[in-house]
């Protein structure tokens, strides 16, 4: 085995070639990217050197380095063809899951990657995640988190700065939602103090009333936040005027419908901010993880701020002295010349990701355009077959002006029908295939809001019907045409078992 620093003599180019490549330490030509895996050591420069009628090479760190990596990636891949590949299809044996991770071997060599660096923070995979999926957005700025429950909690705790001046929240002040969603899109409205107005949704689309808009604005209403339900965008056109007419913020919850369109734009980015999750079943994975994404300058500080303990400073992780001046602020009551890097301007947390997780997610990002195809394709195929029970169940209906990223199957039980959606959820489980309610259903109904202050537009009819009569299936990548086939099928016989 060759060890760092040794010359190996050959007796030709062509043999040192020939050796060199198999021990994968040919680094000819080498790209500034793969030269990354490291700034902290240095690297020697490396080079096939002909003298005479013999030929040396010199192995450095670097080399022997890569070259362990290579031989434990190769067996990681063989690891990944054993173990972890998808075992083929058995309908009403094999369990249909509602949503999954879908990943390959790419995946898990990125994963040890990362782990071999032992870089246990937020490092170079994860500031090259957020380049790029910024890049991927066409936002200026897009800031890792730990989930996207955090990056709703990062949105909102933002919107309290004291640097906003005074479009700054206040205690009291109004958020506009809806009650059909998620808990953790509404909880950091009342985890910052702040009172949440809900309005009512569409039959169909899932998506807000904007139409009950106007009746939820008062004069403490400050931001709203909602989601794009299931993949499905909600009418930002509306959304936004109405936004720009009272001079609210706007944070659109894009956990759910990552790669979606409204009039030909990615939702989440046409808010003020935008929120992503990570969590196995969602569009990409990276285990947990999210992310927040702005093209403001001052809440992409203010986010990081929060992010980040609620420190002034903004040096990544391992770095010191950014701004050239760490030792030149005087801020608050601090004596002058205090560590900038511990002085705080936010009451924050500490929700950043690991290096490992950015590691998977940037071979996600790669996959989301196919992730997206894959999901709206089998969403309309679904759609498709199960055309003939619109009498008993309302299918879901695309938003108009958009291009929906379809995260799962809404299916309502129409109003008249003896169907019960517990009878129906019942059966397709027994025939293993998952079912989900459409989340909290209605969120003041859970136990967790009961004493909470908030306001209620209307009666939230819909939000009731949603909680009562309301779930769903999935669309996941990691379905086919035969697994369609047979949760259409399914749900058909499971639609007469309900009416008997």
């Amino acid at each position: 085995m060759y060890k760092v620093g040794q010359i190996i003599h050959f007796e030709n180019q062509a043999a040192a070639i020939i050796e060199v490549q198999q021990y994968s330490l040919l680094i000819a030509n080498v790209s500034e990217q793969e030269l990354d895996l490291t700034t902290i050591r240095e690297i020697e420069r490396k080079s096939i050197q002909n003298q005479g009628a013999v030929t040396t090479y010199t192995i450095s760190l670097y080399e022997l380095e890569k070259a362990k990596r290579q031989r434990i990636f190769s067996q990681v891949k063989e690891f990944y063809t054993l173990f972890h590949q998808q075992k083929p299809f058995e309908a009403g044996q094999t369990k249909i899951p509602y949503s999954g991770k879908i990943y390959d071997e790419k995946e898990m060599v990125a994963l040890t990657d990362a782990s071999l660096d032992f870089w246990l923070t937020t490092g170079r995979f994860s500031m090259k995640f957020e380049k790029e999926f910024a890049r991927y957005l066409g936002v200026k700025y897009a800031l890792l988190t730990n989930s996207g429950s955090s990056a709703n909690l990062l949105a909102v705790s933002a919107l309290t700065s004291p640097k906003l001046g005074n479009r700054r929240l206040l205690a009291g002040d109004e958020v506009i939602t809806v009650a059909a969603g998620f808990p953790t899109t509404v909880a950091p409205i009342i985890q910052n103090s702040l009172v949440p107005v809900f309005v009512d949704v569409e039959l169909g689309t899932y998506n807000i009333d904007v139409s009950q808009l106007e009746e939820a604005i008062s004069d403490r209403t400050k931001a709203i936040i909602i989601a794009h339900t299931m993949g499905n965008p909600f009418n930002l056109e509306a959304v936004m005027q109405f936004a720009e007419k009272h001079q609210l913020w706007v944070i659109e919850d894009n956990c759910d419908a990552l790669g979606a369109r409204y009039g030909g734009r990615l939702t989440g980015t046409i808010g003020h901010i935008g929120t992503s999750s990570f969590y196995p079943p969602h569009h990409i994975t990276m285990g947990e993880g999210g992310a927040v994404y702005t093209n403001d300058p001052k809440l992409k500080m203010i986010i990081e701020s929060f992010r980040d303990w609620g420190r002034d400073c903004w040096c990544p992780s391992g770095c010191d002295d950014t701004c050239h001046k760490r030792f030149g602020w005087q801020l608050g009551d601090l004596p002058k010349g205090y560590d900038h890097k511990y002085t705080y301007s936010h009451l924050g947390y500490n929700l950043k990701v690991t290096d490992m997780q950015a590691a998977i997610g940037l071979e996600q990002l790669k996959k989301l355009p196919e992730f997206v195809e894959r999901r709206n394709r089998h969403f309309s195929l679904l759609h498709t077959k199960l055309k003939e029970l619109e009498n008993n169940l309302i299918l879901p209906l695309a938003t108009s002006n958009s291009e929906p990223s379809w995260f799962g199957f809404i299916l309502t039980i129409r109003d008249g029908n003896k169907l019960s959606r517990q009878k129906m959820t019942q059966f397709l489980e027994e025939h293993h295939i998952q079912t989900r309610m459409l989340f909290a259903g209605n969120i003041t109904k859970q136990p967790a809001f009961q004493g909470l202050h908030y306001r209620v537009v209307g009666d939230l009819k819909n939000t009731d019907k949603i909680m009562h009569d309301t779930f769903l299936v999935g669309v996941y990548p990691g379905l086919d045409d035969e697994k369609i086939e047979y949760m259409a099928t399914k749900i058909i016989e499971a639609v007469k078992y309900s009416s008997q």
